[in-house]
């Protein structure tokens, strides 16, 4: 083979090389596109014109994109119930509703973490806060940390499958495919997952009670009416928030970019509530403390209606500038990868990738193998955005030509693959040594916690998602039977 035939080749092994530089990932894609673009250009297997499509693809493929404004929408709606304190009264509620259960704050923590995935999405913010929440208490409580640190970074992770997921909306532009549909294919292999966690933990805590003392009595209201109350306002609002969102998607009532302005209108109207409407009246968010006491947030009000509508004001700026700045990350990245599978493609990088796959002779089976241990591995080292960028436009096309007949059928290949990308990549946010949950728990956990504790505490929970992953391959109902109910 001509060596000048191989430059898609010696892209990928420049890339991979940049990536760990430290330079910002956006620039990197854009850089080693632009330099292989140059090099095409000298070496006459790329022509200097065709650097002018490029803004075209740019504005038309991501600035004018309608399905990518649900993005930036998911984005704020995720951070607002994170600064709003919406997310802290859930936790609270769940660990006193789950106190009789074996590991029932490391179950609660998992629910938390379901339906964060569910009305969030952002994996950062949900793994941090689930940290400064949920780790301390679980420390107090005497929670094994192995335990306790795989628990809050396992599912704080869930966002990233469970609809309204970021990266199943850039999947499904990459695939030119319907984001309903994508999300409509992820709910239920998010719930197993989910399920596989709590079916660990309490087989885990039964076998062995001393990995998670239960809560102590004297923690929570004390009264059916104080419990009440706690689920009314801490539980039953983010439960309508997700069903305001995901049900108008389901029901066909709205797009996701529709939906997604739901929940962001929704996240502000609860902050809202929550931050000046209720503590105006008098009515404070219970707030568990380490002791077995149960108080009320002491947080100054401020003067009163005024003064809580002003700390609304300046929580909900924060809340504009991290979205702006999340939002200008993931934009970036999108216009460096555009660069970069353009370029790939123009040097006949498709067509090496088809001619090296037929060559070994894999089939089908071989060949989706292969994909999902390359995923799995690049885990390890780069984060879900870089992969799915980088990997989905090269090998998808190359899925939805094999053949799985007797398996699925093949106008479904494409949302079964997704899926089990979408799975795969949860792995990368766990597995050491550039695992960012791992990162993100450790940054914000009290000093007892040690990494070594929190590498092996997220063992049992990679092998759990390894595990939904061979469910969903085997068994592709999994994803596609409610797809194909609700269309039906």
């Amino acid at each position: 083979m001509d060596l000048l035939e191989l430059l898609p080749v010696f892209m990928f092994i420049a890339l991979a090389v940049c990536l760990f530089s430290g330079f910002p990932v956006a620039w990197v894609l854009g850089g080693v596109g632009l330099a292989f673009g140059i090099i095409g250009i000298l070496t006459e297997q790329f022509l200097f014109i065709q650097f002018r499509t490029l803004p075209s693809r740019i504005f038309g493929g991501i600035m004018e994109n309608l399905i990518l404004t649900a993005i930036p929408m998911f984005v704020f709606m995720g951070t607002m119930l994170e600064r709003s304190g919406i997310a802290k009264d859930l936790l609270n509620c769940l660990q006193v509703l789950m106190r009789r259960v074996p590991g029932g704050l490391a179950l609660a923590v998992t629910l938390m973490g379901t339906i964060l995935a569910a009305s969030t999405g952002i994996i950062g913010a949900s793994v941090i806060m689930m940290t400064l929440l949920a780790l301390p208490i679980m420390i107090d409580r005497d929670y094994n940390h192995e335990l306790a640190t795989g628990t809050i970074a396992a599912s704080g992770t869930l966002g990233i499958l469970i609809p309204p997921s970021i990266m199943l909306v850039i999947m499904a532009d990459l695939l030119s495919r319907s984001v309903g549909n994508l999300f409509v294919a992820a709910v239920f292999p998010g719930l197993i997952l989910a399920g596989l966690y709590a079916l660990h933990i309490v087989i885990r805590c039964g076998l062995n009670p001393s990995l998670a003392p239960p809560l102590r009595d004297g923690i929570g209201p004390q009264s059916a009416g104080g419990m009440i109350v706690m689920v009314l306002r801490s539980f039953i609002p983010p439960v309508i928030l997700i069903a305001l969102v995901l049900g108008s998607i389901l029901g066909g009532l709205a797009t996701p970019t529709e939906a997604a302005g739901v929940g962001a209108f929704g996240a502000v109207l609860l902050g809202f509530i929550n931050l000046v409407v209720l503590p105006s009246i008098g009515v404070r968010e219970f707030r568990l403390q380490t002791e077995a006491t149960t108080e009320l947030d002491d947080r100054p009000v401020g003067g009163g209606f005024v003064g809580e509508l002003r700390h609304f004001g300046g929580i909900l700026a924060n809340v504009v500038d991290r979205t702006a700045q999340t939002n200008a990350m993931i934009f970036g990245i999108f216009i460096g990868a555009t660069m970069f599978s353009y370029i790939f493609r123009a040097l006949g990088g498709d067509d090496l990738v088809i001619s090296m796959v037929n060559s070994l002779g894999l089939g089908s089976w071989g060949l989706l193998f292969l994909i999902m241990g390359l995923v799995f591995i690049l885990g390890f080292f780069f984060d879900w955005i870089e992969i799915t960028l980088i990997v989905l436009p090269v090998f998808a096309p190359v899925i939805m030509q094999m053949d799985f007949t007797g398996h699925v059928e093949r106008v479904d290949v494409v949302y079964w693959f997704a899926i089990l990308m979408a799975i795969n990549l949860q792995t990368s946010f766990l597995t050491p040594p550039f695992g960012f949950a791992l990162f993100y728990v450790k940054a914000v956990a009290p000093p007892t916690v040690r990494i070594q504790d929190i590498y092996r505490g997220i063992i049992p929970f990679v092998i759990l998602q390894l595990t939904g992953l061979a469910l969903v391959m085997a068994f592709p109902e999994i994803a596609l039977w409610l797809p194909r109910a609700l269309l039906n």
